[in-house]
């Protein structure tokens, strides 16, 4: 019998509520990066933009697997944190300067 994750009420109630703090916190941070051209900052806030949307995955996981009850939503929902993660990864590398008040 193929089986996955089990279903986390802990679980998907910490990642409900890391959804908006984290949005909140990397909007505020993003704000302050750029007021002072902080490039580490920005770096900071865009590691929390990448955290809520791997919250917003697991919610969207747990809730599925949760009203459907299939044992294979864990790996779909691994395999769409990848796409997230390897999104920002190749953003950081490429090393956009969206911060620089000078416009330089």
């Amino acid at each position: 019998m193929r089986q996955g994750a089990e279903f986390s009420l802990p679980g998907l109630i910490v990642s409900g509520f890391a959804i908006p703090v984290m949005y909140f916190l990397s909007r505020r941070k993003l704000r302050l990066a750029t007021a002072l051209g902080s490039r580490a900052l920005r770096a900071d806030a865009v590691e929390g933009i990448t955290c809520g949307w791997l919250a917003f995955v697991v919610v969207g996981a747990l809730l599925a697997q949760g009203l459907v009850g299939a044992w294979w939503l864990d790996a779909v929902a691994s395999l769409g944190s990848v796409w997230f993660v390897v999104r920002e990864g190749r953003e950081a590398w490429e090393g956009e300067d969206c911060c620089d008040p000078c416009g330089e």
